[in-house]
């Protein structure tokens, strides 16, 4: 073989390996790739598996971590009751509970009736023949007792008078105006209802067969009539919490998934509950803390712009859904809309890959941020200009750090893995999460709308879903008065009911305010 035929096969056999190392490398990169978009499929079912079956949050609340442990306290329990029936019968005498094995003794509130009952010794005379014994002492012991909730029937009699000498003159008291004109409830029944449902998440069906259990038959449909009665007189409420809300300086939203029968397609159909709260106490602000919900069919950010129009607030602290971007364009009196950004949401993304992948990037993120809550948990409750001072001190070198870091680990990473979209997510919202080193007043986090948001997901979960968009708006009202309740330390039922008693004895307009919770709870402190 001459030397050009040698030359031609080499720069075939060279062409051919150039050929193939870049199939190689194309078959690796679609082998990246494909790997990549397997461990996101992953996250993704172990998302979804965790959302139907595990915690909601990246951490365990108070409850949820004593939930195993109830099962370990009530072995305790049999241990203990056998252990002290052994002693009785060894010892031949009542054997007392070991007092350090029992929680939650102490003090019994000093509000709670006290029911006496005194128990005397068989005989009181002296057993060697001198007669009476005399008291020198006793031993005073108090157990906690229930009566069960019961019903009871109100009777009310109107007596008439007239006068014996003349025919004309005959004197009665008016019938005191009710919810129901003449109808079975009381406000304080129909107060119950509600709260039941909106506060306690049981649905009306599950009420009435509580209520069968004393041999009162009521169906679902009477006690839905009550509570839209009860909702129809609530509005002036309502209406003055949502006027008050306006008035606050900084607000924080979220929303919600709300089901909604749509009867002519036979199924359901998605709406949302939209939550918009004011809580200063935080940095010790003054101001009663207010959750007002609103049902809206859609998720756009339009809602929220209709929801809050008229509102003169400047600081908008939400999640990072786009939709709350139109806020920041539209024209007010008092300028757009500056949006402060969630922590908490962006802490629940690196936790998830955390638990997913064992990402030790993730890890560093949720420690950093860990580091920013153990600043805000020691200045909680401080004056704003102390919290801003604090902040600048000990979590603005957090923050500056942060930001450069994310940007090196981003540019180390697959540019299609979920981590380096939690890591963008980061960094395109960074001017609304670093917001809240401008101002002592801003929350590092949306915990407090979250937190009033979420006894309405587990009403809807028992409920399933509300019968119509009308019913929707009603379930909104009466959710935000018993929220609002619950914000400000409240009884709910005893609101609800004293406050739908004053508006049917004639409670003027003009003085709503004082029939606000707030102004409940000022009250009975006074009256205390």
């Amino acid at each position: 073989m001459d030397a050009a035929s040698l030359a031609e096969e080499n720069a075939a056999l060279k062409a051919l390996l150039a050929r193939s190392q870049s199939d190689l490398a194309e078959h690796q990169a679609a082998l990246a790739a494909s790997e990549e978009a397997r461990r996101r499929l992953e996250i993704i079912i172990d998302d979804l598996r965790r959302e139907k079956f595990g915690s909601k949050s990246e951490k365990l609340t108070p409850d949820q971590f004593n939930l195993p442990l109830e099962d370990v306290e009530i072995a305790q329990g049999v241990l203990d009751a056998a252990q002290e029936k052994a002693a009785a019968i060894i010892k031949g005498k009542s054997a007392r509970a070991d007092r350090s094995r029992n929680g939650n003794r102490g003090q019994l509130p000093a509000h709670l009736p006290r029911v006496e009952r005194v128990i005397e010794p068989r005989s009181t005379l002296c057993p060697c023949g001198c007669g009476p014994m005399t008291m020198i002492g006793e031993d005073v012991s108090e157990r906690l007792d229930v009566i069960p909730a019961q019903f009871r029937v109100l009777i009310t009699r109107r007596p008439k008078y007239a006068c014996r000498r003349c025919s004309g003159a005959v004197a009665q008291a008016h019938a005191p105006e009710h919810v129901v004109p003449g109808g079975l409830p009381t406000e304080a029944l129909i107060a119950q209802v509600i709260v039941a449902k909106f506060g306690d998440h049981l649905p009306f069906y599950r009420q009435a067969e509580i209520y069968a259990r004393q041999g009162v038959v009521l169906d679902r449909a009477t006690l839905g009539n009550w509570a839209g009665r009860a909702c129809f007189h609530l509005q002036p409420i309502a209406d003055h919490m949502s006027k008050r809300l306006a008035l606050a300086e900084r607000v924080f939203m979220d929303e919600t998934t709300a089901p909604v029968l749509d009867p002519g397609r036979r199924r359901t159909k998605k709406g949302f509950f939209w939550a918009i709260a004011s809580d200063d106490r935080g940095h010790g602000g003054t101001d009663p803390p207010v959750v007002l919900f609103r049902y809206a069919p859609g998720r756009g950010g339009a809602h929220a712009e209709r929801f809050l129009h008229g509102y003169r607030g400047r600081y908008l602290q939400c999640d990072g859904y786009d939709g709350y971007e139109l806020l920041t364009r539209i024209q007010r009196d008092e300028g757009p809309w500056t949006l402060v950004h969630c922590w908490s949401h962006l802490r629940r993304r690196f936790v998830k890959l955390m638990r997913n992948t064992k990402s030790p990037i993730a890890e560093t993120a949720v420690r950093h941020i860990a580091a920013l809550y153990a600043i805000e948990a020691d200045i909680r409750g401080h004056a704003p200009e102390a919290r801003l001072a604090m902040r600048k001190k000990l979590s603005a070198p957090i923050v500056e750090a942060l930001k450069p870091w994310f940007e090196k680990q981003l540019s180390l990473i697959s540019s299609g893995s979920t981590l380096a979209t939690d890591i963008r997510y980061a960094l395109n919202h960074w001017a609304g999460l670093t917001r809240f080193l401008e101002d002592g007043r801003l929350e590092l986090d949306t915990n407090p709308v979250e937190n009033a948001i979420r006894p309405v997901a587990l009403t809807r979960k028992n409920a399933l879903f509300a019968g119509h968009e009308v019913g929707a708006q009603n379930w909104a009202l009466l959710a935000s008065i018993v929220a609002t309740c619950k914000l400000n330390n409240l009884d709910p039922v005893a609101y609800i009911a004293k406050t739908l008693q004053a508006i049917l004895d004639g409670h003027p307009q003009s003085r709503i305010d004082e029939l606000m919770p707030w102004s409940f709870v000022a009250a009975a402190s006074l009256a205390a």
